[in-house]
């Protein structure tokens, strides 16, 4: 599954370079494997939004946690966030996507409360939100060990892709709870509904769930 996955990208990222170039090629896309993506389970995500740090790093760590859930954006978007991005009053965060895309994302009270404690406890009370003591933007590489480090100190192994299951995460439940496609593809910053239609396919659970109300027979 792995390798049909990295085979996946990587014909989708030479297609995106010789469109790029200007080329005629057209390489044929893959069939992208129809399978039940990563996520976090509830009990799993109350752990990770519940945990309390006594460290500023840790407290780094905790909100970005709360970012990711509380808006679905992408890991490299949540870390080249600015404060000036932050708008605290109207609840908005300005994110900056893919192909220079920005899109403006509403957070929860909750969020802004977590973020205002953040920016209190920081030694930078500007530039990036997540940076490094310098300034400067921190690695995903050392944020993905941190996270998975945190997720097996809290008793549970973290499920595969774990930083971007937190962007499935959040789109199911956003389904779960009523939450529209269209309203969904805003929100992740998908160019196309295609993309969002994916966490339409819930999980086993929830289909089973549906069957129970709806079958003939119950």
């Amino acid at each position: 599954m792995k390798k049909a996955y990295v085979r996946l990208v990587a014909i989708r990222s030479i297609d995106a370079y010789l469109k790029w170039a200007g080329s005629p090629l057209k390489i044929p896309q893959m069939k992208e494997p129809n399978h039940v993506l990563p996520t976090y389970s509830q009990p799993q995500i109350q752990l990770l939004l519940g945990w309390k740090p006594k460290r500023v790093t840790g407290h780094r760590l905790s909100t970005l946690i709360s970012l990711l859930a509380d808006t679905g954006c992408r890991i490299n978007e949540a870390l080249t966030t600015h404060w000036s991005d932050v708008d605290f009053d109207n609840l908005l965060v300005l994110l900056h996507g893919k192909g220079s895309k920005d899109r403006l994302v509403p957070i929860s009270p909750e969020l802004r409360k977590r973020l205002y404690l953040f920016q209190r406890k920081s030694e930078m009370k500007d530039g990036l939100v997540f940076g490094t003591k310098g300034g400067t933007k921190q690695g995903r590489r050392n944020v993905l060990r941190d996270f998975k480090n945190l997720c097996r100190l809290l008793g549970f192994d973290p499920p595969e892709r774990s930083i971007h299951a937190m962007r499935h995460t959040f789109a199911i439940n956003y389904l779960r709870k009523g939450g529209s496609l269209f309203h969904l593809q805003k929100v992740l910053g998908h160019s196309s509904l295609e993309m969002t239609r994916r966490y339409a396919n819930l999980m086993t659970e929830d289909l089973q769930a549906v069957h129970q109300r709806l079958s003939l027979l119950a």
